[in-house]
């Protein structure tokens, strides 16, 4: 059976043609969604098992549902009291919120549609359920069988009947048309756009600090500190690729040096914490081949260096052991050099030695008796 186009308009009510009667339309907005899956359920379970489809009823069911939920919020505060032990405020029930309070309404109303199928058989628990639910609620809305403005109206008569704190709506009213359009532009529940580019947000004026907190589009400087400005939505991406300030771990923290630092400053701490990575690189490079002891020798030596700017200047433990094993070739090559120099000086002073030995042998000869 095909859906009906026809809508059912909004709940009757009373009241001064003068009253503010603006709404949070967040809140309108999350009660009018509850509606359709509400009215879904209640027609699939109801005709469960049965030669006819949900939506053979739909049109009968929805005139009842909005009859049942008007009249349970119209006397929800009574039947709060009711409940009441004699010393729960009533009004504290209004507290709650409105979504969950409407939302036990339909429940309510859909366990009172099933029929006798659904409610001895294992339907209320199966997949198929959910699918046929979720299939009538699409065919509903395709048909614009009950549509959002509508429901939104729907929506503010059951709030403003829960709504006895008037936390949720104005209630204000005034005698003339001039004082109700001024009150309407200044009123903390008039509908306002957000001003951060690219958002398209429509939310009652007291919640703008509330959307401002949490809007994807607003602009922010970089939670690390770095000298940009990022949009919200972007900020998490900016941290963790981009950023100059991300936190990195040290080049050299493969060989040791566990410092986590800002990206930035990386060839900062690769030249302040030099003697470090030199120690680290050279242990690694060693190994068991000499002690503690020798690789800080070797450490004071290489800084004594002319390479100990370039040392500093490698950002990476490949690059500076390839510059240490060609620093401490140079430096066997000029130690074995010194070491032939010092062996030649020394066989040179025996040579001295041997022949001022023979010179004073000779002197000792030839000298008078």
């Amino acid at each position: 059976m095909d859906l009906p186009v026809s809508d059912t308009g909004p709940v009757k009510e009373g009241g001064s043609l003068l009253s503010c009667n603006q709404f949070d339309i967040e809140l309108v907005h999350q009660i009018a969604k509850l509606l359709l899956p509400g009215l879904a359920t209640a027609c699939v379970d109801n005709t469960t098992g049965l030669f006819k489809g949900p939506a053979s009823v739909a049109v009968e069911m929805r005139k009842e549902m909005v009859d049942y939920l008007t009249q349970r919020s119209e006397t929800y505060l009574a039947e709060s009291a009711v409940r009441g032990d004699g010393n729960l405020d009533p009004m504290e029930e209004t507290s709650k919120d409105p979504t969950e309070i409407i939302s036990n309404f339909i429940n309510d109303f859909t366990n009172s549609k099933r029929n006798m199928f659904s409610r001895v058989s294992g339907w209320l628990m199966s997949e198929s359920r959910e699918d046929k639910i979720d299939d009538f609620v699409q065919e509903m809305d395709k048909n614009g069988f009950w549509l959002m403005d509508r429901r939104k109206a729907i929506a503010e008569t059951l709030l403003r009947n829960l709504d006895f704190r008037n936390m949720f709506h104005c209630p204000i009213k005034f005698d003339t048309a001039q004082q109700l359009a001024e009150h309407r532009s200044q009123c903390c529940f008039r509908p306002v756009n957000c001003t951060n580019v690219g958002c398209k947000a429509t939310f009652s004026a007291i919640h703008t600090e509330k959307h401002d907190s949490v809007c994807p589009f607003k602009v922010l400087p970089c939670e690390q500190n770095c000298p940009e400005n990022i949009v919200r939505r972007e900020m998490d991406r900016h941290c963790v690729t981009v950023c100059p300030m991300k936190l990195v771990n040290c080049p050299f923290y493969q060989v040791g040096c566990q410092s986590a630092i800002p990206q930035c400053t990386l060839e900062q701490h690769c030249s302040e914490f030099i003697h470090s990575h030199l120690l680290y690189v050279l242990q690694m490079v060693h190994k068991q081949e000499i002690s503690v002891e020798e690789v800080k020798q070797r450490v004071q030596l290489l800084e004594k260096s002319q390479s100990l700017s370039e040392f500093s200047e490698t950002l990476d433990v490949r690059s500076l052991t390839l510059a240490l094993k060609e620093q401490e070739a140079k430096i066997k090559k000029l130690e074995s050099e010194l070491s032939k120099s010092q062996s030649a000086i020394k066989g040179e002073e025996a040579k001295m030695k041997k022949l001022e030995s023979q010179l004073s042998k000779v002197r000792q000869s030839t000298s008078p008796a």
